[in-house]
Formats: C-alpha cells, structure tokens, sequence
C-alpha cells in the first residue's frame, strides 16, 4: 500500500477505494460506512485496499 493509498484512506475513504476497486459493491458498502460513520468507513478502507 502505497502512502498516497493510505492518506485517502484515511481523509476519503470511499474515493481510495474507488480508485483501488472502481464503482461497484466495495465503493457503495464502503459509502455506506462512511456516511455512517467515519471511523468504520476507514476501517473497512483499509481492509479493503491491504489485500
């Protein structure tokens, strides 16, 4: 993971996944997480983009 990937990951969740993965079911559930909370949609950022 690259330190750009982890800066969005961390300000913008749902973008560093968008352009790790692009629209799909990790973007909308990761949006989800975010607008429900912050920390979770950056939890799951992270899970996502570290495989």
């Amino acid at each position: 993971m690259s330190l750009v990937t982890i800066i969005l990951n961390l300000l913008l969740p749902p973008l560093a996944v968008f352009l790790k993965h692009g629209l799909g079911g990790t973007f909308l559930i990761n949006l989800l997480l975010t607008l429900l909370g912050w920390l979770p949609g950056v939890i799951h950022a992270f899970i996502v983009n570290s495989k």
